[in-house]
């Protein structure tokens, strides 16, 4: 009999690998000022479904062609919380090491979205003044991982619907 593989040391592999992509993808965002743009924010949705896929795909794999749904939920979530954590911690340095004009450049656009949106000058400088505290280093941080956390969960929840094959019960 095989010894069934462990949905954390999958994760683990998996979780690196997407976060090593994210890295790549905001970086190329932030280098063509490209990172405010929110068509290109559904890409990054392609990239977790694809990872996720493949995450669960291998852990089927190793696991001699069969996956239940919780391990499929579990390999899922626990991918994208490593890999948020790797992007989170990578946002966080990037913007506050490599390129520190970072935050003032997405607070420009912001304004600029909500000068277009018709709100006055009193509106905006509200709004402006509530999104500083939650655009601060740590709160980046806390927003990037809980997000990943949760949309991986949520993308995880569907994926493992299709893919699961449970073991025979009488084999």
């Amino acid at each position: 009999m095989q010894e069934s593989v462990s949905p954390a040391r999958v994760a683990l592999k998996w979780g690196v690998i997407m976060g090593v992509a994210y890295m790549i993808y905001s970086t190329i965002l932030y280098l063509t000022g490209q990172f405010a743009n929110a068509a290109l924010g559904w890409l990054s949705f392609l990239i977790s479904i694809v990872f996720l896929y493949l995450a669960m795909r291998d852990f089927r794999e190793q696991n001699s062609g069969f996956m239940s749904y919780g391990e499929g939920v579990s390999v899922g979530t626990l991918t994208s919380v490593v890999a948020g954590l790797i992007s989170a911690t990578y946002g966080l340095v990037y913007t506050s090491f490599i390129d520190p004009t970072i935050p003032e450049q997405m607070a420009e656009k912001m304004q600029e979205q909500y000068e277009a949106q018709g709100l006055s000058d009193e509106q905006i400088e509200q709004t402006m003044e509530m999104m500083s505290w939650v655009q601060s280093p740590g709160m980046t941080f806390l927003f990037g991982v809980l997000g990943a956390a949760f949309g991986g969960l949520i993308i995880s929840l569907i994926i493992a619907a299709f893919m699961r094959r449970n073991k025979p019960v009488f084999d």
